[in-house]
Protein backbone atom coordinates (compact mmCIF):
# COMPACT_ATOMS: atom_id res chain seq x y z
CA UNK A 1 0.00 0.00 0.00
CA UNK A 2 1.36 3.43 -1.00
CA UNK A 3 2.02 5.99 1.70
CA UNK A 4 2.29 8.86 -0.78
CA UNK A 5 -0.63 11.30 -0.95
CA UNK A 6 -2.97 10.95 -3.92
CA UNK A 7 -2.61 14.67 -4.63
CA UNK A 8 0.22 16.99 -3.57
CA UNK A 9 0.24 20.71 -4.31
CA UNK A 10 3.52 22.49 -3.62
CA UNK A 11 3.82 26.28 -3.66
CA UNK A 12 1.34 26.64 -6.55
CA UNK A 13 0.78 30.13 -7.94
CA UNK A 14 -1.30 31.52 -10.79
CA UNK A 15 -0.82 35.15 -11.83
CA UNK A 16 -2.61 36.99 -14.61
CA UNK A 17 -0.87 39.87 -16.39
CA UNK A 18 -3.40 42.68 -16.84
CA UNK A 19 -1.25 44.99 -18.94
CA UNK A 20 0.34 48.33 -18.08
CA UNK A 21 2.68 46.51 -15.70
CA UNK A 22 -0.15 45.23 -13.51
CA UNK A 23 -0.35 41.63 -12.27
CA UNK A 24 -3.24 39.94 -10.49
CA UNK A 25 -2.03 37.29 -8.04
CA UNK A 26 -5.12 35.05 -8.14
CA UNK A 27 -3.42 32.15 -6.33
CA UNK A 28 -0.20 32.78 -4.44
CA UNK A 29 1.99 29.99 -3.10
CA UNK A 30 -0.55 27.41 -1.86
CA UNK A 31 0.49 23.97 -0.61
CA UNK A 32 -1.56 21.01 0.59
CA UNK A 33 -1.94 17.26 0.16
CA UNK A 34 -4.87 14.87 -0.03
CA UNK A 35 -4.46 11.23 0.94
CA UNK A 36 -6.38 8.40 -0.70
CA UNK A 37 -9.89 8.22 0.74
CA UNK A 38 -9.80 11.82 2.00
CA UNK A 39 -12.04 14.66 0.87
CA UNK A 40 -10.87 18.27 0.72
CA UNK A 41 -13.09 21.33 0.72
CA UNK A 42 -11.92 24.83 -0.14
CA UNK A 43 -13.84 27.69 1.45
CA UNK A 44 -13.41 31.43 1.29
CA UNK A 45 -14.91 34.69 0.20
CA UNK A 46 -16.00 35.35 -3.35
CA UNK A 47 -13.01 36.21 -5.52
CA UNK A 48 -10.35 34.75 -3.22
CA UNK A 49 -9.01 32.24 -5.81
CA UNK A 50 -10.82 28.94 -5.09
CA UNK A 51 -11.95 28.38 -8.68
CA UNK A 52 -8.64 29.54 -10.11
CA UNK A 53 -6.80 27.12 -7.82
CA UNK A 54 -9.01 24.26 -8.99
CA UNK A 55 -8.65 25.17 -12.64
CA UNK A 56 -4.87 25.41 -12.26
CA UNK A 57 -4.68 22.02 -10.54
CA UNK A 58 -6.76 20.52 -13.39
CA UNK A 59 -4.43 22.22 -15.93
CA UNK A 60 -7.19 24.32 -17.43
CA UNK A 61 -4.81 27.18 -16.56
CA UNK A 62 -1.06 26.78 -16.70
CA UNK A 63 0.54 27.50 -13.33
CA UNK A 64 2.83 30.49 -12.93
CA UNK A 65 4.93 28.62 -10.36
CA UNK A 66 4.87 25.53 -8.17
CA UNK A 67 4.03 21.93 -8.86
CA UNK A 68 1.31 19.36 -8.51
CA UNK A 69 1.63 15.60 -8.27
CA UNK A 70 -1.36 13.38 -8.91
CA UNK A 71 -1.04 9.62 -8.91
CA UNK A 72 2.66 9.87 -9.76
CA UNK A 73 2.24 12.40 -12.60
CA UNK A 74 3.88 15.78 -12.12
CA UNK A 75 3.40 19.21 -13.60
CA UNK A 76 5.30 22.38 -12.78
CA UNK A 77 4.95 26.10 -13.39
Amino acid sequence: MSTEPLLQIKQLSKYFHLGRGQTLKAVNNISFSVDRGETLGMVGESGCGKSTAGRTILRLYEPTAGEALYGGSRFTG
